[in-house]
């Protein structure tokens, strides 16, 4: 049995914004993955500075993400700026939801 991966992908460009294994380089949480920057692939996330806060988690921003393509989608992704330091998984990671409309979340095992 392989380790698992999990690959995401922008519907609209086609771009794959992450690939990785599942684990401290891709992790799921709630119903999202927290992503660390070696394993963001395509594209490009940019802070539009709109804040938001999470009574547990804590102070972040979103993110708009521009593919390789130049398709801007806003709001796709958010990033913690001021995390709880019980969640280092979350710390500064891009945070992407998993049920996303203009994003496909394909899992696969690997070596």
């Amino acid at each position: 049995m392989g380790r698992k991966y999990i690959r995401i992908v922008h519907e609209k460009s086609g771009a794959l914004i992450a690939d990785g294994p599942v684990g401290w380089a891709i992790t799921p949480f709630e119903g999202n993955y927290y992503i660390r920057k070696k394993h963001l692939v395509a594209g490009s996330f940019r802070i539009n500075y709109v804040p938001g806060l999470c009574v547990y988690k804590f102070l972040y921003v979103w993110l708009d993400f521009t593919a390789p393509d130049g398709a801007l989608t806003k709001n796709l992704g958010w990033k913690y700026w001021l995390p709880n330091p019980l969640f280092p998984f979350i710390w500064f990671r891009v945070a992407v939801p998993a049920a996303h409309p203009e994003l496909r979340v394909e899992e696969y095992e690997g070596t």
